[in-house]
């Protein structure tokens, strides 16, 4: 619990550290990997999670994916309870998904289901239209709308707000679905690799060409802790599913010479940290909490603060 509490002060002390009563101000609220289990006992703390959220009044929401647990169904049916929990949201709600939503619904226990047919479901499900979930939803720009080759990615979206370009890019756990066990899947990876390369370098063209302040980048997948995500000594990433997303974030990051904030789940580890400390050193991540505390991080943006971010842990009100 050391490193918890070293954690919990660095971002707190971020908190305080930025000049007050800016203009370009607001919050949102970040949060994934969750719910998971039994929904008599997840969901009401979720709800609980969303409750205080609403309360806070953030700007937005961003959920980094895994909406249910790896071994919990794939149905349609457990989709579309996640799906209304995530309409109960205030603001808006934006969301890209994770591995546990159509990667792993191959497995027994998540009903052996086609994972690329779960994704196309999911397409359909959450990404109907070009715009957020929740009760106030906003408008995206969407890769599928926007990039006639990679039409089919309507998940990997962005927006703008105060100058800060926010953007969502489908990268998932189980090394970003690079699996020799079916050859379908791991042949949609190589097309999913591509758009989200394309994606990530027009957006942040688009960052440069509106002189934004700072850029925000969401996924799901942890590049950063197991096995085929370790760096070398070197500060290189190892051959794996992430390797092309990473190194385009850190040449990315240094072209933008301004704060590059990456969000991700997948390992259930509150954290912010630097993964590219010598190579990327304005690129930030945020590793939010997972379904076994369901808690969520407020990032305050502060543009006019040459720091940008900082972070306040939002506390479920149920244990």
């Amino acid at each position: 619990m050391r490193v918890a509490a070293l954690i919990l002060g660095l971002t707190l002390g971020l908190c305080i550290g930025g000049p007050a009563g800016r203009a370009e101000t607001f919050t949102f609220a970040a949060i994934g990997d969750m719910p998971y289990g039994d929904k008599a006992i997840s969901h009401p703390k979720f709800q609980a999670l969303i409750g205080v959220i609403n309360a806070r009044k953030p700007a937005f929401t961003i959920h980094v994916g895994d909406i249910k647990g790896g071994g919990e169904p794939c149905s349609d049916a457990v989709l579309g309870l996640q799906l209304g929990l995530m309409q109960t949201f205030a603001s808006a709600l934006i969301y890209t998904p994770g591995d546990n939503e159509w990667t792993d619904c191959h497995r027994e226990p998540a009903g052996r289901f086609d994972p690329l047919e779960r994704l196309d479901k999911l397409r359909a499900m959450f990404f109907a239209e070009p715009a957020s979930l929740g009760k106030s939803p906003v408008p995206l720009q969407r890769q599928g709308d926007l990039m006639p080759a990679h039409k089919a990615f309507v998940e990997n979206s962005r927006f703008t707000r105060a100058r800060i370009e926010f953007v969502t890019v489908h990268v998932v756990g189980s090394n970003n679905a690079l699996e020799p066990r079916d050859r379908r899947v791991t042949n949609a990876f190589f097309d999913r690799d591509a758009a989200n390369l394309a994606w990530l370098s027009d957006s942040f063209a688009k960052a440069r060409r509106d002189n934004a302040k700072a850029v925000v980048v969401a996924m799901q997948a942890d590049m950063f802790e197991f096995d085929f995500g370790h760096f070398g000594r070197d500060g290189h990433l190892t051959h794996s599913g992430f390797t092309n997303v990473a190194e385009l974030l850190v040449r990315e990051a240094n072209a933008f010479a301004r704060p590059v904030l990456l969000i991700y789940g997948d390992s259930h580890n509150f954290r912010v940290h630097t993964p590219f400390r010598k190579r990327a050193p304005k690129l930030l991540a945020l590793e939010v909490f997972g379904a076994d505390q369901m808690h969520a991080v407020e990032v305050g943006i502060d543009s006019e603060d040459p720091a940008v971010f900082s972070f306040r842990p939002i506390w479920n009100a149920v244990p």
